[in-house]
């Protein structure tokens, strides 16, 4: 578990392996909720939700975490292999590549900052690892809420791909852009 430092008022952020059995009721209703359109989970059942979870936690090149917030569960995030899943043959990867996809979880009393403190959060927890050199990212061209988020944090977009699912704004953010961006 690692624990990232937000900006003032936000609080704390820790992120932890995600249990795809006990955490898949928390994660069903994360993902079918409208807000979640991106997702492509809208019509999942639990049973989904756990059957794509289980499938994440046996693949090497896949895992997720639950991100909490002061401890509580606020963030869902993944990080895999693009050379190996979601981005095969769509752009050339580099050594150092680490795909990443974050949802934050409804809520009925937002707070101001939260979703850029996130993903900050998110990229800064790839980033702990020396061994990531850019985390790239393939929102739906659509979502332009991400894409100024990306942008905010220092993500640069390379063009859009088209993949099975969508029609995707590939972007990369390397170590230094992100530490140029969140300073």
């Amino acid at each position: 578990m690692s624990t990232t430092n937000t900006p003032s008022g936000i609080g704390a952020f820790t992120v932890r392996d995600l249990d795809p059995l006990k955490d898949a009721e928390l994660l069903h209703g994360w993902v079918t909720h409208p807000k979640a359109a991106f997702w492509m989970m809208q019509d999942a059942k639990l049973e989904d939700v756990e059957r794509a979870y289980m499938e994440i936690a046996a693949d090497e090149h896949h895992h997720a975490l639950l991100g909490l917030h002061d401890g509580e569960p606020a963030f869902l995030m993944e990080k895999y292999d693009p050379a190996h899943r979601e981005l095969v043959g769509l752009y050339e990867p580099e050594p150092g590549d680490v795909g990443m996809h974050f949802l934050v979880a409804p809520t009925g009393t937002p707070i101001h900052g939260f979703t850029r403190a996130v993903i900050t959060a998110v990229v800064g927890h790839l980033f702990e690892d020396p061994a990531t050199r850019r985390v790239v990212v393939e929102p739906d061209v659509g979502n332009k809420p991400v894409h100024a988020l990306n942008a905010a944090v220092g993500f640069e977009v390379v063009g859009e791909i088209t993949k099975p699912e969508k029609r995707a704004l590939l972007s990369v953010c390397t170590r230094a852009a992100f530490e140029e961006a969140t300073r």
